[in-house]
């Protein structure tokens, strides 16, 4: 097992390392074939992992690479951990990253730099890997980072077109204010627990708070000029692991790069911005499940900021035109309900939307880049329409992927979508937990369900019915993709109509102590799951009602009356350009940070920098020289007249000095 485990995690490194270095020796397709080749041997393994650890008796592996660090009693060795949380992300990260690969060599088809496209996915994968491997804190964050930079360089991977190099750059920046919380909360734990391996951390929460009612002691650490206890000095850690959270999986005031991101090649967006990178904040905050457990605030904090990015992403998805923008809006929000789901401790719950998330909004992603492929380059759905007879096959597996999104089921029944048990699931914990917010966050996600049912259909109806609005030169090349971009939206697909049933009992159901074995933090009695099976009906039926209003919505907007949207537009014109705008948080960042850094950038450069610097250092000081020496160049005239005279004066300064000295 220790080989397979090891064979997962170095499989995709040595695949990037070929394509990297050998690809422009090896050509474009045998990097294609070979990074490819190597991702499915990882998927194989994965899904054996899967079944042998989460669905198996297999319990807790871990597995020894080498000594990492070693300084004083600070030792942290580099190990992989696999249990059930980590066998599920091998299989999200290792099924979408090896459809996406293959998805690839059809749809990059025409670039000339296929190679490093390929190099830079298979670095992706192994980065994630290790993320999802780490048996530390430390070893995290060098996943966490890898991630970031290989993110960074498919973003920006077409990066002669400046709107890429602005969105790398911008992804890159904001993860980095929340990747900076992300190491004080490191610091934090360190200092807190004397470790950062999770055993050792996990084995001293369990008795580190003191027992209710004892006070709330001494302090125990100093965080920014505040002496905080150990309740507080635990809240405030548990929060700076959220804030990189926050960043990676871009919630409510670290969103804005996600959109941005959608500027990178379409299975890029599949690959990191729908399934996999964006939910590493959700595994984060997951894998210390027995910390947040230990701070009512925190959690309350979680759950807060999950409602809100829920409902905004989804207010901002009601208008985009951009059909991979609709998509990322989506991602934002469904990422908010991962969120909280955490918060309120239905910590299965959430792995499984992540679980099932993956599969139909990768499903989705592609589709998309199947549409842009077919209409020559065109993601503007203005410019769409009629497709659903020239493409039928992609339009069948974008229908699926929006029925799965919508959570399309019968509530009380086993019938539905992959996206209707694990969002309704999410939904019905928010409900029945005792967290304060839970009625103000029930309310925000069953209002998102109905914003995101209508701006899917949206996107549905806008993209393949009615009349085509795109030229007739366009339409005319319109034509269905090959299946190598086919077969993976097959795969996907399927995913995205059973998974939900079939694991539903395993994640969130009957099986949960099971199946998770103690890697998610569970309640001996747990409350949540209880609850959760006897609300009221009402509740379990609002997602759907939520879900058929949107649809009713978007079918009389876009199908039966295509008029009305314009109308309400018009009627609406402020909200419309607000929602638009993406509630001017760029505009607001772009005033408050970059022209606020530009303007102290500048007053530094010019007075700072050159008014007193250089003003009084070296500019002042060879200006002083220059002007000492242009005075005494004055001297040398060159003319023996003024030479003489200055002799003169000399010879009659030296007399009289000899005379006045001599009379005293």
């Amino acid at each position: 097992m220790d080989t397979i485990i090891k064979a997962i995690v170095f499989l995709p490194l040595i695949g990037f390392l070929i394509a990297g270095l050998l690809g422009t020796q090896i050509g474009a397709k045998a990097s294609e074939y070979v990074t490819s080749g190597l991702m499915l041997v990882a998927l194989a393994l994965s899904w054996f992992v899967f079944f042998d650890i989460a669905l198996g008796e297999e319990e807790m592996i871990t597995v020894s690479v080498l000594r990492w660090i070693q300084s004083g009693g600070f030792d942290v060795a580099w190990a992989l951990r696999v249990d059930t949380l980590t066998a599920v992300m091998f299989v999200v990260v290792n099924t979408v990253s090896t459809l996406v690969h293959i998805y690839s060599i059809g749809y990059m088809h025409h670039d000339p730099h296929r190679p490093r496209f390929f190099a830079y996915l298979s670095l992706f994968t192994f980065a994630m890997l290790m993320l999802v491997t780490a048996d530390n804190l430390l070893q995290m964050f060098f996943g966490w980072e890898g991630v970031g930079l290989a993110s960074y360089l498919l973003i920006g991977f077409w990066y002669k077109k400046p709107s890429a190099n602005a969105a790398a750059i911008k992804a890159f920046i904001v993860n980095r204010v929340g990747d900076f919380g992300f190491a004080l909360g490191i610091f934090s734990v360190f200092v807190l627990f004397g470790s950062v391996n999770f055993e050792t951390i996990f084995a001293a929460a369990q008795g580190y708070l003191p027992a209710e009612g004892a006070g709330g002691g001494e302090a125990v650490i100093n965080l920014f000029g505040m002496q905080l206890d150990k309740a507080h000095a635990l809240t405030a850690a548990c929060l700076l692991l959220f804030m990189g959270a926050m960043g990676k999986s871009a919630q409510f005031l670290l969103h804005t790069w996600l959109p941005d991101a959608m500027e990178g090649p379409t299975p890029v967006s599949a690959l990191i911005h729908a399934a996999t990178m964006v939910t590493a904040g959700v595994f984060l905050v997951a894998r210390m499940s027995p910390l947040f457990e230990l701070s009512p605030d925190a959690l309350t904090v979680v759950t807060l900021i999950g409602a809100i990015t829920a409902f905004f992403a989804a207010t901002v998805g009601l208008v985009q035109n951009d059909i991979k923008r609709v998509i990322a809006y989506s991602t934002c929000s469904q990422l908010g309900y991962m969120f909280v789901a955490l918060g309120v401790g239905a910590y299965g719950a959430a792995i499984f939307h992540l679980f099932t998330h993956a599969f139909f909004k990768a499903l989705l992603f592609l589709g998309a880049g199947s549409v842009i492929h077919a209409v020559d380059g065109e993601q503007d759905m203005r410019y769409m329409g009629g497709l659903r007879t020239h493409i039928p096959v992609t339009y069948w597996m974008m229908f699926i992927g929006t029925i799965a999104l919508t959570g399309v089921g019968i509530p009380g029944t086993v019938i539905g979508t992959a996206g209707f048990f694990s969002k309704d699931a999410i939904i019905e914990s928010t409900f029945a937990s005792h967290s304060i917010v839970s009625g103000f966050a029930f309310s925000l996600l069953v209002i998102a369900a109905l914003f995101t049912s209508f701006y899917s259909w949206r996107l549905t109806f806008m993209t393949f019915h009615g009349k085509p609005r795109a030229s007739s030169d366009v339409m005319h090349h319109v034509h269905e993709s090959p299946q190598v971009m086919l077969v993976p939206l097959y795969i996907l697909a399927l995913g995205a109509l059973v998974a939900g049933f079939l694991f539903h009992d395993h994640f969130f159901g009957h099986d949960y102590a099971e199946f998770w074995q103690g890697a998610l933090f569970t309640l001996p009695e747990n409350e949540i799951l209880e609850a959760y099976h006897h609300v009221p009906l009402w509740v379990k039926w609002s997602p759907f009602v939520a879900m058929a209003l949107g649809l009713y919505t978007a079918w009389y907007m876009y199908i039966r009356s295509p008029e009305t949207p314009k109308y309400l537009a018009r009627q609406h014109h402020g909200l419309y350009q607000f929602l638009l705008n993406k509630w001017y948080f760029d505009e607001l960042y772009d005033f408050l940070f970059v022209r606020t850094a530009k303007r102290l950038g500048t007053f530094l450069w010019k007075e700072g920098d050159g008014r007193v610097i250089d003003g009084f250092g070296p500019n002042g000081v060879a200006a002083r020289v220059l002007d000492v020496t242009d005075r005494v160049v004055r001297l040398q005239t060159g003319y023996l007249y003024h030479y003489a005279f200055a002799m003169l004066i000399g010879i009659a300064a030296l007399v009289t000095w000899m005379m006045l000295g001599s009379s005293f």
